[in-house]
């Protein structure tokens, strides 16, 4: 009874509203002693492991937002370098993992989205993701919320989706149809060794927004798609495997998708289970050319 009272709460709520307000909040540096008192009580509900952090004193932290976005010491979270990994971009818990068939996106028991819809629509852009590869993880309140690269790669397109902004939590994704879909989200596309990847930063109720590292904060596109492009620059924008590319100012999922063939999720990464930023998460086919 109680799910079903959270998921109906959810359609009624004005999300929009109450995600901005939160966000303003969350970045508000004038209140340091209201800022304090709720970063400590965070803390407290969720379990948040400040020794992690690079700055493990709370009051240094001019915001909630910096505290949420917080980086780690040097070396927590070693990046797997061999050239057949494929790593975990996060920190979280994995959601679901598997094939895309006929456009739908596994989601939960009984739900799935179309990927089409969540790259934007365009069904050019997502020709490249035919019966591909997913994987998508969920970030806590708790976890450690900048997004790293899977893979090496070049930027080839940012795609802002506006939408709904109903939480991602398990029982949500488990009861709220094309949930993926329907939420706001940022679609990254890079070229990499092992072809077309799209990283998507998928956004919820409560998350002020999503950061990357070339556009910063990517601000709502006034109800439309936005369309960026990238691979036309004299100087393209590349990255390294495990090098930062964005934050969840407040956290949300994150979901990748490889093309048909180009990646083999390992066999100990399942739906339930827990990964951290760097780790192998999959092998990837270097055979493969990097566009399509």
């Amino acid at each position: 009874m109680f799910d079903k009272l959270f998921v109906m709460s959810q359609y009624i709520t004005p999300q929009l509203a109450v995600s901005r307000l939160a966000g303003r909040l969350a970045d508000n540096e004038s209140m340091p002693g209201l800022k304090d008192r709720v970063v400590k009580w965070f803390i407290g509900r969720y379990g948040v492991n400040m020794n992690e952090a690079l700055e493990p004193d709370t009051a240094a932290y001019p915001s909630f937002n910096a505290f949420f976005t917080r980086a780690l010491k040097p070396g927590l979270r070693p990046v797997d370098e061999r050239e057949s990994a494929l790593v975990s971009p996060v920190d979280g818990a994995i959601s679901q993992l598997g094939q895309v068939s006929n456009d739908r996106v596994f989601q939960a028991k009984g739900q799935s989205f179309s990927l089409n819809e969540l790259l934007g629509g365009d069904e050019e852009r997502a020709a490249s993701f035919t019966d591909g590869e997913f994987a998508t993880i969920y970030l806590s309140p708790k976890d450690y919320h900048r997004i790293h690269m899977p893979l090496a790669g070049t930027l080839r397109e940012m795609v802002y989706v506006p939408g709904k902004l109903f939480s991602v939590n398990p029982t949500t994704a488990e009861n709220v149809p094309n949930l993926f879909a329907r939420n706001e989200r940022v679609a990254c596309l890079f070229d990499t060794p092992a072809g077309p990847m799209a990283l998507v930063l998928v956004g919820a109720m409560i998350v002020g927004s999503v950061e990357t590292t070339w556009a910063g904060v990517v601000a709502p596109g006034g109800g439309k798609v936005s369309e960026s492009r990238y691979d036309s620059l004299k100087t393209p924008i590349q990255f390294e495997k495990g090098e930062e590319m964005g934050r969840f100012r407040l956290g949300s999922t994150v979901i990748m998708v490889m093309p048909k063939g180009a990646v083999k999720w390992n066999a100990n990464q399942v739906a339930g289970g827990t990964v951290r930023m760097g780790e192998a998460f999959g092998d990837i086919n270097t055979g493969r050319p990097e566009t399509q």
